[in-house]
């Protein structure tokens, strides 16, 4: 397994940052799983330390739904590239490998997700995608023991939870988060939807997490530049000292009505006391 030089590790101060953002997301949101860092490596930029290029370590082939979901679930530190990733869709979007005319012709989507030979032609051209050659390697590992500057930190979990990483992101600015969806390759909206509108994203896991990444039908996702970290710690911390919490508090606080022959029972117990005081 490969391990990077020194000076490319993530520095005491991000080391700090990952681990504050880590608490505050456990503190706050609870998550069942790892918060997860990703970094995109560069043509050349070695791989941060203690992570693991399945193909080398393990001899097998990861996609990156599958990497994320391990990395989350397992807590490894795990890095895929052209040599690891046998989807192709995921291997065109993420630059690994080039496109060809059958994929722009919607060859893997035409009967599975789309009607129509166009249709899915156009369901391609809508992925997002990184220019091929512009990165090797995506590199993902838990948040807490992430050993690299992330590009992107993502986090799942039910819909009430990422309901307060949103309302975190936008704590001190308002607005609105917007996100595209397609259904499909969650994992270019996870990662190159974040990093190319450098901006807060819902994700809802695709088909392919769900049966490789093992993403749970009550699973969402929130994915965020690195450079929010601050604003999500601060924002989480600030939204539930205003009340908004998870577990949501839920309104509990009332006189409950019991079906009619608990209050008949209930008034033959109450008439009973009576009658035991005169």
């Amino acid at each position: 397994m490969e391990v990077a030089p020194t000076g490319v590790e993530a520095s005491t101060e991000v080391t700090r940052q990952l681990e504050e953002l880590d608490a505050a997301i456990a503190r706050y949101v609870r998550p069942d799983s790892y918060p997860v860092a990703i970094r995109m490596l560069k043509p050349g930029e070695p791989l941060p330390k203690g992570v693991r290029v399945p193909s080398e370590s393990v001899g097998e082939r990861w996609i990156i739904c599958q990497s994320i979901g391990i990395a989350r679930r397992y807590g490894w530190a795990v890095a895929v590239g052209r040599e690891d990733v046998i989807c192709p869709a995921a291997a065109v979007a993420f630059g690994f490998r080039p496109p060809i005319d059958a994929y722009l012709k919607g060859y893997i989507a035409v009967g599975m997700y789309c009607e129509t030979e166009e249709a899915a032609a156009n369901l391609e051209a809508s992925t997002w995608k990184f220019t091929p050659g512009d990165y090797d390697r995506l590199c993902v590992a838990p948040l807490a023991s992430a050993t690299f500057e992330p590009h992107v930190v993502a986090v799942y979990g039910n819909s009430a939870q990422v309901m307060r990483l949103v309302n975190a992101a936008l704590y001190s600015t308002g607005g609105r988060i917007e996100s595209t969806v397609g259904g499909r390759l969650d994992c270019a909206e996870i990662v190159i939807q974040t990093m190319q509108t450098d901006e807060p994203k819902v994700i809802l896991p695709c088909n392919g997490d769900r049966v490789f990444g093992m993403a749970q039908d009550a699973e969402m996702a929130f994915s965020f530049p690195w450079r929010y970290q601050e604003r999500i710690s601060n924002g989480l911390k600030g939204t539930h000292a205003g009340g908004v919490r998870y577990p949501i508090p839920v309104a509990m606080r009332s006189t409950p009505v019991m079906p009619k022959r608990y209050q008949e029972l209930f008034a033959m117990l109450e008439k009973e006391d009576a009658g035991s005081a005169q």
